[in-house]
């Protein structure tokens, strides 16, 4: 597993400059997050080509991004043009060279529809992405998501039993599982059994930590909860092989000299976590 931080880290900064800055300071693979993708997607209306020019710029800093969040407010279900808007996200990132793109459902908050009217709706809108990624070679890997409001009460998407289901109905090999450890935290907790259901359908990682009340995005070892060595373990039995990606906005907004000043501390955990036995 190769280390990776979440390329809104640098929030303030041009996707190319985000990635100097992270090679800068010793980190050598990212996710390409939404603000950034967006921040290339609005460069032209022609996103191959965007793609391929970022990808080159890429290959020059000898930097890789194998992962990318699809647009992070994406309805698939209720927005009407969600998914002409999603091709032209995965046109981008397939260009770039992204293999991994992360993916929420629609949770369909705010409607009356039962929960497994939600699944199948979901699963309708899915399908259609699925012939579109048919001979690409890519993933779609849907992360597991927690309540955002009081509202939220029967997610479609919180564990691995979810997502599995999801993707068996969707009945494509082109989707996979993101975990998100902060989210999980704050549903179903055990990390172990997500990670060991998931199995060789887990392709991507979102690494953060809080304390159980609300998603922090805090890297390990604060004052969050996520047994971290526990997670590491369980990714060591099903030979997971992507990115050990770093979703933590909750560290982002302090001076560079400081941000780079965590970075080395989360190499150092980073280390420390896969001596774990």
């Amino acid at each position: 597993m190769e280390l990776s931080i979440w390329s809104t880290y640098y929030y303030d900064m041009s996707p190319e400059d985000a990635v100097k800055e992270l090679a800068k300071n010793g980190i050598r693979a990212c996710e390409l997050s939404d603000e950034h993708g967006e921040a290339l997607l609005k460069r032209s209306d022609d996103v191959v080509a965007t793609g391929r020019t970022f990808a080159r710029f890429l290959r020059e800093q000898n930097f890789s991004v194998p992962q990318g969040h699809l647009w992070l407010n994406i309805h698939i279900c209720t927005d009407a043009d969600a998914m002409e808007k999603l091709f032209r996200w995965v046109d981008l990132y397939e260009a770039i060279g992204i293999r991994n793109m992360v993916l929420h459902c629609d949770n369909l908050v705010g409607t009356t529809f039962s929960r497994q009217e939600k699944v199948e709706k979901n699963i309708e809108k899915l399908r259609i992405l699925a012939e579109y990624i048919k001979d690409k070679d890519v993933t779609v890997c849907l992360e597991n998501l927690r309540p955002h409001t009081p509202d939220e009460k029967e997610l479609v998407d919180k564990n691995a039993d979810d997502l599995l289901y999801i993707i068996e109905r969707v009945g494509s090999n082109k989707f996979g599982i993101c975990l998100d450890t902060g989210h999980l935290n704050l549903t179903d907790k055990n990390q172990r059994e997500f990670i060991l259901k998931a199995g060789s359908k887990l392709k991507a990682l979102h690494i953060a930590d809080n304390e159980g009340e609300r998603d922090q995005h805090l890297m390990p070892f604060t004052c969050g909860k996520v047994d971290f060595c526990e997670v590491v373990r369980a990714l060591r039995e099903v030979g997971y092989d992507g990115l050990f990606n770093l979703e933590i906005p909750g560290e982002w907004r302090i001076p560079l000299e400081l941000r780079a000043a965590k970075i080395r501390y989360i190499q150092s955990c980073y280390e420390y976590l896969m001596r774990c036995e």
